[in-house]
């Protein structure tokens, strides 16, 4: 494994690589983890006509981020976290968007047109905002607020995926360790990578702060004081329901041993 800043050749591994990775099914102990999927689903309801998109685009990674809902159930599972999860695509609403954000309701992803958010008018973001994103700020809200009820350090992890190939563009990160201003998390986790997995890990990659990905960071983490991080998994990683469970339980060892590293 290495842990870098900039890319290298991709590691090559199979199934087997990630479930004999250096990690033990352990509960995160000694803090409340509020684990939170923010691109967890591809629905759209039936009021959005599948906003213009064909059957194969709603499929796609604009549409949601593959595999990231099902690493996170497991996570939940094995550290007794509590899971806050979009049932909705951000192609509706991007959870980890603030309203003002022109990408909330983006008009392009990638390459893809999204002829429903075209033109949209103020009452038409409105509706979305207390329809879809509203409703989810609140279940985070609450989420914290029980996990902040138990006396324990609260901790926030989102979990996000990625695709290996960006605009034509190989992407060598594997996991991404992303983080705001509050590095606390992220840098224990990037210190102490080696000892979890082989895969080529990297910080603030493949995207950063000035994407404007780190919404939900600064909105219930590093508002509230509580300590957090957005890990970005490779999605070509995670694709089969075994590599998620063998994920998951690397990413608990993992985390495990970086938060006892910060204390």
């Amino acid at each position: 494994m290495s842990v870098q800043s900039s890319g290298t050749d991709p590691v090559t591994l199979t199934e087997p690589d990630i479930q004999h990775a250096d990690s033990e099914v352990t509960c995160l102990q000694g803090h409340t983890v509020v684990l939170v999927c923010e691109h967890a689903s591809n629905h759209i309801p039936d009021e959005f006509h599948s906003l213009g998109l064909s059957h194969e685009q709603q499929l796609s990674h604009i549409a949601w981020d593959p595999g990231a809902l099902g690493v996170a159930r497991h996570l939940a599972d094995m550290a007794g976290a509590t899971l806050v999860d979009c049932e909705t695509s951000r192609l509706v609403y991007d959870c980890n968007r603030p309203p003002d954000a022109p990408d909330a309701m983006p008009q392009q992803s990638e390459i893809h047109r999204i002829p429903g958010n075209q033109n949209l008018k103020d009452r038409d973001r409105q509706y979305r905002i207390d329809h879809y994103y509203r409703p989810f700020e609140q279940r985070v809200v609450t989420a914290l607020s029980q996990a902040a009820a138990t006396g324990l350090p609260v901790v926030i992890v989102t979990i996000h995926s990625f695709t290996p190939v960006y605009r034509g563009h190989e992407r060598s990160t594997q996991i991404g360790i992303l983080h705001d201003s509050d590095t606390r998390l992220a840098d224990s986790l990037l210190r102490t990578a080696d000892r979890h997995t082989p895969l080529l890990v990297h910080r603030n990659q493949p995207y950063s702060p000035t994407d404007g990905v780190t919404h939900t960071l600064l909105r219930h983490g590093i508002e509230n004081a509580f300590m957090n991080v957005m890990i970005e998994i490779r999605n070509d990683l995670i694709t089969s329901e075994h590599q998620q469970q063998a994920m998951a339980v690397m990413l608990s060892g993992w985390l495990t041993h970086a938060l006892n590293e910060v204390g």
